[in-house]
């Protein structure tokens, strides 16, 4: 037994902030200072609070460490693990109170949420099997297979509300259950997992993967139990190397303890599970666009009828959930369905993960119940918007959700809730945008990555987002119509209702929510030949205001292209033609003497 148990973030966020040299310098100090048989180290996924990263937390005194540096590291082994005595500077500082330290959740950014899908991420270390097994891992597995038949796994997850946490909100429940009946006696069924997560600013299924590989695993073969599956793939996106090599460490341990692969428990049940890397290609988050790229074929969405459930991979009956979805399940199981559904709301039952990024205080990774207002969200949770700006709008779903306005500030997060609205839940990335965004820059934002996305095998999503596109261009850079706006909106609803796959029909969403919810900046762009937010660099102007100007030359000094002119001590002007509105002036500017107009 150890004494202190240190935990450090080893997730994608705080990696890049240095903590695998953080980790190997404690190491290092511990065994320096004697406390190699006092102190364990411990590797974990993402904490949450990734604004504070990279992160250290001490047990069992649950001393939170923020912005941890490696030249920190030994004043936190001789003062705190050594002599017991907390680094009070190092804390976060929420966590500091005239008492001693506050557990972290009683935080504010830690008390409104409750954690089902990231229960393990940092509390394990994700990479060794027995952590896993120590906090009730595989019992769902054994439960199911030793306890219950196939149909009593399905209607558990069927009673549990359970609604697939990728984007379509799918009753998870529902499509094992079509799985397992459309074709009862295929020869071959199969199992995947959705890791692709490509829209801009998620990064709850990669969280996870980091941080509790061997929960996806066990889902994956409750679902293959229930269905008649033998084999399962993860489709994960290449650009995850962390989260593929824990895949990679969890499916050999997994093997070998025999929770994969011949008569699992004993049973006569055999399941397994190989990893596909994706591209990142973002059409390939698209179910049958996914299992073609698994086939090994170009990732394209193919017409439905017939569905996955009936003809998936290599047109075997196949069920596809993502990461999220795969999460829940073995705590569905053993804590029962009305343990899940007592949580969320009447459509949407239990919690929901969300990327929180964008102009918010508490960047980071949240699971909140379903039905929790964005207002919580945004302020009790999120702190709040930086520089004491106003939030203007949250964007949820990616490129395929829409903006959720001040005015809706206090809508419950729930699927129907946002899809009223005008978006939609996704994956559960959420971009908070204050006053100085753009909205129809935004809108672009979201196109542009639509068109450059979209893998061309249908005419609406290739070329109806390609001019729509176009047509925010236009107006973006002042040459814009009142009744382009029109065309704009029916466009819209042309590529919606004919696009071959969801990704195309969801593609115009960012424009249609934008032009409900913000349709003065359209026309303000399109009449006045002006961004309110002057973010579009066509449509604005960088002056000098001479009044408040000093002479100091700073801002000549640093303009890439010499378009700043004037002498010492006397007010200086920028030379229009010349300027590239890069912004640069006034970064530098001390006396607040360089405005956009």
């Amino acid at each position: 037994m150890y004494r202190s148990n240190v935990l450090v973030c080893g997730g994608t966020g705080c990696s890049s902030s240095g903590s695998k040299l953080i980790i190997e310098t404690l190491q290092e100090e511990i065994k320096k200072n004697g406390l190699e048989k006092e102190v364990n180290v411990v590797q974990t996924g993402c904490f949450g609070l990734c604004a504070l990263g990279p992160i250290m937390i001490v047990y069992p005194e649950g001393s939170y460490y923020s912005m941890v540096k490696v030249e920190d590291i030994p004043e936190i082994v001789s003062e705190h693990l050594l002599k017991g005595r907390v680094v009070q500077r190092l804390l976060y500082q929420e966590t500091v109170t005239a008492e001693g330290v506050k557990s972290l959740r009683d935080t504010d950014f830690y008390k409104k949420q409750l954690r089902v899908a990231l229960r393990n991420c940092g509390v394990i270390n994700p990479e060794v099997i027995d952590e896993y097994i120590a906090t009730d891992g595989y019992q769902a597995l054994g439960k199911v297979l030793t306890e219950m038949q196939p149909q009593e796994v399905i209607d558990v997850v069927l009673k549990s509300g359970l609604r697939g946490r990728g984007g379509g909100g799918f009753p998870t429940g529902r499509k094992w259950d079509l799985a397992r009946k459309l074709v009862p006696n295929a020869p071959q069924k199969y199992v995947c997992c959705n890791a692709d997560e490509g829209d801009p600013g998620a990064f709850m299924d990669r969280s996870v993967l980091e941080g509790d590989p061997h929960v996806v695993l066990e889902a994956m073969a409750i679902a293959g139990y229930a269905i008649g599956a033998t084999q399962g793939y993860i489709y994960v996106r290449a650009e995850y190397p962390i989260a593929v090599k824990r895949l990679e460490i969890a499916i050999e341990q997994a093997r070998e303890y025999g929770l994969l692969g011949k008569n699992i428990f004993e049973t006569g049940f055999d399941f397994d599970v190989d990893i596909r890397l994706g591209a990142g290609a973002f059409v390939c988050g698209e179910e049958t666009a996914l299992m073609t790229s698994i086939e090994g074929n170009r990732g394209e969405p193919r017409p439905r009828p017939p569905f996955p459930a009936e003809a998936g991979l290599w047109h075997a009956p196949t069920i596809l959930n993502n990461v999220e979805t795969y999460a829940n399940v073995p705590q569905i199981i053993l804590k029962g369905a009305e343990w899940f559904a007592a949580m969320g709301t009447e459509k949407s039952k239990g919690t929901k993960v969300f990327a929180l990024g964008g102009k918010i205080n508490n960047t980071g990774l949240v699971e909140i119940p379903m039905g929790t207002t964005l207002r919580e969200v945004l302020y009790e949770i999120g702190g709040g918007i930086p520089n004491g700006k106003k939030f203007k709008a949250a964007q949820t779903g990616g490129p395929s959700g829409g903006c959720i306005p001040m005015e809706h500030i206090d809508i419950p997060i729930d699927y129907d809730n946002l899809i009223s609205i005008g978006s939609m839940m996704g994956s559960g990335g959420l971009i908070v945008m204050d006053e100085d965004n753009c909205m129809v820059d935004i809108a672009k934002f979201f196109l542009q990555f639509t068109v450059d996305e979209s893998c061309g095998k249908c005419t609406p999503c290739r070329v109806g987002t390609k001019r729509l596109y176009e047509m925010l261009e236009k107006i973006t850079s002042g040459k814009g119509e009142l009744a382009d706006l029109d065309k704009m909106e029916e466009l819209c609803h042309y590529i919606k209702n004919n696009s071959l796959c969801g990704l195309g029909q969801t593609a115009p969403n960012p424009v249609l929510s934008t032009l409900r919810f913000f349709r003065d900046e359209y026309v303000a762009h399109v009449t006045e030949k002006r961004c309110p937010a002057h973010v579009c660099k066509d449509l604005m102007q960088i002056k000098i205001i001479a009044e408040k100007c000093k002479g100091c030359t700073a801002c000549s000094r640093v303009c890439p292209v010499g378009a700043i002119s004037g002498t010492v001590k006397n007010p200086h002007v920028i030379d229009q033609k010349k300027c590239i509105k890069c912004g640069a002036c006034m970064e530098k500017c001390k006396f607040g003497a360089i405005i956009k107009e």
